[in-house]
């Protein structure tokens, strides 16, 4: 059964700095792609980045040059730094992992999520 943990959430001020890390278990390979989506209240949730077993990765427009995701597959573990953080980036955080070579079935997971506050 895959799993994905994440934590590194918290409260920072604005322009500070935080790193998110989400650790997968039960079998995920350099074949899933790995990303982090956001979803704040009243809105849909949204790509915030994604990153592929080879590396290849892909940020929303809002948060080029600000975010950074990365991975260490011996680890199984994907982290996202976060700099410049501003207000409107306040929102849960899950962390998500897709197989992108098995389309039937659709082996896609998600994190339970870890808030992240940007507040002074």
């Amino acid at each position: 059964q895959v799993q994905l943990m994440e934590s590194g959430g918290g409260l920072v001020q604005p322009g500070g700095s935080l790193t998110l890390s989400c650790a997968a278990s039960g079998g995920i390979s350099s074949n899933y792609r790995m990303g982090w989506y956001r979803q704040a209240p009243g809105k849909e949730r949204e790509l915030v980045a994604t990153i592929t077993g080879g590396s290849s990765t892909n940020y929303a427009e809002s948060v080029k040059g600000r975010f950074t995701i990365s991975r260490d597959n011996a680890k199984s573990t994907v982290y996202l730094q976060m700099n410049s953080l501003k207000p409107e980036d306040a929102a849960v955080y899950y962390c998500n992992a897709y197989n992108i070579y098995i389309v039937v079935p659709r082996l896609e997971y998600w994190g339970q999520g870890t808030q992240v506050t940007v507040s002074s």
